[in-house]
């Protein structure tokens, strides 16, 4: 869901790192609300509060297998001196029989299983003979194969305290506590208390639907053979990947030629499944830059801010960029440049806290932090340019891996972190303290 936001910089002027961000996040709003059940709802924001409406576990029950017995009953017990307890029957988890334990009595008990009435605590049953009257057993035999286990007597070789191995009533929550709060991330153990507490569907955001595709009839998909001028297609599926890692339903679309008619179809094919649109290459100053040629004049004359904006910012890499809503919804389109590191790096800092909003989130960007620069001589940084550099970050010092190329693909796969040089610094020596933006 995006809402149209007129942009009033003129077509000379040079964005900040910081404006484009502000006009992007400013467009970009959170999907509208919808339930969900509870598997569909992984990786989605919650949108309200959830109660507990039963407290967890609903009845007091044993932790261990063993027997439930009374305490006075058991005191004082050893292997030199056994008690020695009448076995009125089994208790299975899952089971709610009416037995009771009295004086002198012992019922046996597997994990999960609620305590019967008169029993105060549960002896382990290595602790006892298992009802066998050959000294302590290590476990209980399958009732299938011993029936006559849950019956007859036990020797029990140790004392237990009251409430021994019993899991009480409420105490993992109570009934009426909050299990979770709104703005959560539905992960596995939150999936799993939702469902302990007997909550089949839930309210949330949406994981946003991110379409990505890129451009160029140099590109190949992997697996097949290159011809001459041409290269393996990466940045698409880099970027499917990144838009997944940051929470979205990302769909990779295979790159289109340099085509403007053909790019623009395909847009359009893809609006009827996209919360955002991700497009990378084509937006720079060549005569073969088709998104520009095929989005520069999409829009609504009669809407102001709809149709793609494209933009330069004071920022190496990624200089050309491209930012509009387009289609009947004013589905966001972000648009960034061809070389790999230069669109890696416009994803992260434009592209995933676009995702990150449409979820519902408040804090949609990377972790920053401040570290000391490790590096065999001064970088340098061009004047008047935001420079984000590939590093690695650990222990609190920052170093530089590869050069400033944007086409150096496999030194971005080796970096966990962007050093940032901000734009009225041209260079940077060792040792100096450096902000970073960390990646993983």
């Amino acid at each position: 869901m995006s809402t149209a936001a007129p942009r009033t910089p003129g077509p000379d002027h040079l964005w900040s790192v910081d404006e484009h961000l502000e006009d992007v996040l400013a467009t970009v709003r959170p999907l509208e609300p919808i339930e969900l059940n509870l598997l569909d709802a992984q990786g989605c924001v919650l949108v309200e509060d959830v109660t507990v409406p039963v407290s967890l576990p609903p009845f007091d029950n044993s932790s261990m297998d063993g027997y439930a017995v009374r305490v006075a009953d058991v005191a004082g017990a050893s292997e030199e001196f056994p008690a020695v307890l009448e076995v009125v029957g089994d208790i299975a988890a899952g089971q709610a029989g009416l037995l009771h334990v009295g004086p002198g009595q012992a019922a046996r008990i597997m994990t999960g299983a609620p305590l019967p009435s008169g029993a105060e605590t549960v002896v382990p049953v290595e602790w006892t003979d298992g009802g066998l009257g050959e000294g302590p057993v290590s476990g209980m035999r399958a009732r299938s194969l011993a029936p006559e286990g849950a019956e007859g007597h036990v020797h029990v070789y140790r004392s237990a305290a009251a409430r021994a191995h019993v899991r009480a009533q409420g105490s993992d929550v109570r009934a009426g506590e909050r299990a979770l709060e709104a703005g959560t991330v539905l992960g596995p153990p939150q999936i799993a208390l939702l469902a302990a507490i007997g909550r089949g569907t839930v309210r949330v955001r949406p994981r946003p639907r991110v379409v990505v595709l890129s451009t160029g009839s140099e590109l190949v998909p992997p697996g097949e053979q290159l011809g001459s001028g041409q290269i393996h297609d990466s940045n698409s599926f880099a970027l499917t990947a990144a838009a997944r890692d940051a929470g979205a339903l990302a769909y990779r679309v295979g790159a289109v030629p340099d085509d403007a008619e053909t790019l623009r179809s395909t847009i359009e094919d893809q609006l009827v499944r996209a919360d955002l649109l991700v497009t990378t290459g084509g937006v720079s100053v060549g005569a073969y830059d088709v998104v520009k040629e095929a989005l520069a004049h999409v829009g609504d004359e009669d809407e102001p801010g709809s149709g793609v904006e494209f933009r330069r910012l004071a920022m190496q890499p990624g200089k050309p960029q491209g930012f509009g809503c387009i289609g009947p919804d004013h589905t966001p389109l972000l648009a960034l440049p061809g070389n790999p590191v230069s669109s890696y790096v416009s994803f992260e800092l434009f592209v995933r806290p676009a995702i990150r909003t449409l979820m519902g989130l408040e804090d949609v960007h990377r972790p920053r932090t401040r570290a000391t620069l490790t590096a065999d001589k001064a970088l340098t940084s061009p004047k008047g340019r935001r420079q984000f550099l590939r590093g690695t970050y650990a222990d609190g010092a920052v170093r530089p891996v590869g050069g400033a190329g944007s086409h150096l693909v496999a030194a971005l796969a080796h970096a966990d972190a962007l050093i940032v040089v901000p734009e009225d610094v041209e260079s940077v020596e060792p040792g100096t303290e450096v902000e970073v933006v960390l990646l993983g």
